[in-house]
């Protein structure tokens, strides 16, 4: 019963899709901290506005304004540091287990006046990172091939999360 019951809430945890917008002022940087199991990958899909007070209202930003994404690991090892366009996605698979640290600041030096930005972001982890229709057509998978297809990464996916559960768990008791 114990098993069924962790598997459920395992199921219920991963199935969360971590989405929100934040406002920003041109120059400032936004950290996140996701916590996330060895060899899972991660995709954060973001978009870029910009207020305009003459609209009173978020806008697409200019040619030339976009985001740099930093992710640091736990020993705090920059794992990814690029520069993207004003809406786009980033992705990067991890190779320990902890609090991995996702920083966005735009490129922009204020030269549009130091103006607002709004930053619409989504983090999938795990098996929701990946996109299954894509990979259906990719390896010409049939309906139910596809389906057991998530359903062994689910699988994968919750025992990654209990053995870091388990560690988590240990690394406390010493504590």
């Amino acid at each position: 019963m114990k098993v069924v019951l962790s598997v459920l809430i395992s199921i219920a945890y991963l199935s969360t899709v971590h989405s929100l917008y934040f406002h920003i002022r041109e120059t400032e940087r936004k950290c996140f901290i996701e916590e996330v199991p060895d060899e899972t990958l991660v995709v954060g899909k973001y978009k870029v506005q910009i207020f305009d007070r003459e609209a009173n209202d978020y806008l697409p930003t200019p040619h030339g304004i976009g985001m740099h994404v930093e992710v640091k690991d736990p020993e705090e090892k920059i794992i990814l540091s690029k520069l993207y366009s004003s809406e786009g996605r980033f992705s990067f698979t991890t190779h320990m287990p902890g609090e991995h640290v996702i920083c966005l600041y735009s490129n922009s030096t204020a030269w549009f006046g130091g103006g607002n930005l709004r930053v619409h972001l989504d983090i999938e982890v795990g098996e929701h990172a990946v996109d299954y229709n894509e990979l259906a057509g990719k390896e010409k998978l049939t309906e139910l091939q596809l389906r057991v297809r998530q359903l062994l990464d689910q699988v994968e996916q919750i025992s990654k999360e209990q053995n870091y559960q388990r560690v988590r768990k240990i690394k406390l008791r010493w504590i």
